[in-house]
């Protein structure tokens, strides 16, 4: 049985997770940490330095300012931990990396199978296209989302540039200037809404013809289901950075 320990426990995310293990007999929440408040069936925490459980996987769904204490945690205990905050800066991804090198860190802009598998189709698709098609993609989420572009959408576009011989810039912002598009260049286009989940699509624009990759999520539990797949393959994993790919290529 897998001791949890639960970072944002008492969130929208959290809380999904919670739901989720009570219907598995793999593991269990041992533990919580937010800083919000709130009731759990299991202990909440505000400062992860003052849990007392034993725990065997940090699962985290919170918000990058946590991410310090978190690192300071996992180091202190020795265990691994499924990272699946989104709007990390630069720096602190280079945090999660360095503490990658003395404990095993499952980290991702998202945590769902099927959006780890479009990104995979997408970058087989611009290795085929490169040079002929135009790459665009178009992400929605919630109006209560506060990254934009989503991480996700990140992702899509890191993995794309990687298959690519020329390397692209991103454009953000093409409303701000009058020119013909840059060949060389992805543009990424945040929309925000209503009780939107999450939509993704990654579209090659060509002569005379689109192709377009999506994936639309229904419901946050395909997130929550992905967290805890994550949490179970790192038990036993040697200390590294370890993403999606790595849980694919091993099924």
């Amino acid at each position: 049985m897998t001791k949890i320990l639960l970072s944002g426990c008492l969130g929208k995310m959290g809380r999904v997770i919670a739901n989720c293990v009570r219907t598995r007999g793999d593991c269990v929440v041992a533990a919580g940490v937010d800083i919000g408040e709130g009731m759990a069936d299991f202990p909440v925490y505000k400062n992860p330095a003052d849990v007392r459980e034993d725990v065997d996987v940090l699962i985290d769904f919170s918000h990058p300012s946590a991410l310090d204490k978190l690192l300071a945690f996992v180091r202190a205990r020795k265990i691994p931990a499924v990272l699946s905050t989104t709007g990390y800066t630069p720096e602190q991804v280079e945090k999660l990396k360095a503490c990658a090198s003395e404990a095993p860190i499952f980290f991702s802009a998202n945590m769902s199978l099927g959006v780890n598998l479009i990104a995979e189709l997408a970058a087989k698709a611009a290795r085929v296209l490169e040079g002929s098609f135009d790459v665009e993609i178009v992400e929605m989420h919630h109006n209560q989302k506060i990254d934009a572009p989503s991480g996700t959408a990140l992702m899509l576009a890191d993995t794309i540039s990687d298959a690519l011989q020329t390397k692209p810039h991103y454009e953000f912002d093409r409303h701000s200037k009058r020119a013909k598009r840059d060949p060389h260049e992805i543009g990424i286009h945040a929309v925000r809404g209503g009780t939107i989940v999450g939509e993704h699509q990654v579209i090659f624009a060509g002569l005379d013809e689109v192709i377009t990759i999506s994936h639309s999520a229904r419901s946050k539990e395909l997130f929550a289901v992905g967290a805890l797949n994550a949490a179970l393959f790192l038990q036993g994993k040697a200390p590294g950075l370890y993403s999606m790919r790595d849980l694919i290529d091993e099924k």
